[in-house]
């Protein structure tokens, strides 16, 4: 669980604000806990150790001036026998647990208000910014919609959602590669959603780490185009077994492009034989009745 990229360490920052702010006065405390196990091979005998280290993190963004607190439990072990005969150290982050439990706090503050919640996931570039924005335009009228857009840097696409017309707020998730339960818990409260409405999040572009985090969404889209090649289910495996929609975006280009697509729809239902396919061009308009017709029917539930 990104072991590689470092996301779910300590001591990360991101930021939320909406077009047109500066990005200040925003505050946030992560806390970690890490818990470390050593079993130690001795004359046959295991003997095993646990360290736990906790973190507090406040950051402070006012100003860009930061803050950290860090404070360590550490425990003491002395060990009178030779480690020669080898050491096997695990590392054990507890992020997942506490994200699914703040996941479940989002599910039900959504459920209670009536907002419909869709956590919209793909690569870079697939198009789910301008599928978002043709779906405010020719939808908007009949349903009420909130943005949720989610970039490493940036206000670009946070600035095209509103220029479509949408109440919208960004997630800057610096280092991160994806969001989290907290970032959408604390920019759904500045975001002020009414009741009976929509909220769609677009996720940071990545099929790896955002499969993992559960944002309290009741459903979770996946958006490939033709541009990607049609194994990416196969390669990416948990990110469409996880999804409940996936939608195969700009098929205007299919007579220019050596792809598949009755491949691709082999290759996904055959990680996921629940998941409904939707095939659409978000610049052309085709096939996109199909979609605002899905969002109608999810929301009259």
């Amino acid at each position: 669980m990104c072991d590689t990229c470092g996301c779910g360490q300590p001591g990360n920052k991101f930021s939320i604000r909406k077009p047109g702010e500066e990005n200040t006065g925003h505050d946030h405390e992560h806390n970690h806990k890490y818990e470390h196990t050593h079993d130690h091979v001795h004359d046959g005998k295991t003997h095993t150790h646990e360290h736990t280290h906790e973190y507090s993190h406040s950051h402070d963004h006012t100003g860009h001036d930061h803050t950290h607190d860090h404070s360590h439990e550490h425990h003491d072990h002395t060990h009178d026998h030779d480690h020669s005969h080898g050491t096997r150290i695990s590392v054990e982050q507890d992020v997942l647990h506490k994200n699914d439990l703040l996941a479940e706090r989002n599910r039900g503050f959504f459920e209670a208000k009536n907002i419909f919640t869709v956590n919209l996931v793909s690569s870079p570039g697939s198009g789910k910014t301008t599928l978002l924005e043709k779906t405010i335009l020719n939808i908007g009228k009949d349903l009420d919609f909130y943005i949720i857009e989610g970039d490493q840097q940036t206000m670009n696409d946070a600035d095209r959602i509103k220029a479509a017309g949408a109440p919208v707020i960004q997630v800057n998730t610096g280092s991160g590669c994806h969001l989290d339960a907290e970032m959408i818990s604390k920019a759904a409260k500045e975001l002020n959603i009414s009741d009976n409405s929509v909220l769609l999040i677009e996720n940071v572009g990545n099929l790896i780490c955002p499969s993992m985090f559960d944002l309290g969404e009741a459903k979770r889209v996946v958006i490939i185009s033709v541009t990607e090649g049609e194994d990416k289910p196969l390669k990416y495996p948990y990110m469409f077994n996880s999804s409940d929609i996936c939608i195969i975006n700009k098929t205007d280009l299919l007579p220019y492009m050596d792809f598949d697509i009755e491949k691709l729809k082999e290759y996904a239902l055959r990680i996921n034989h629940h998941l409904e396919i939707i095939e659409l061009s978000a610049k052309t308009g085709e096939g996109m009745d199909s979609w605002y017709n899905w969002i109608k029917e999810q929301t009259a539930k």
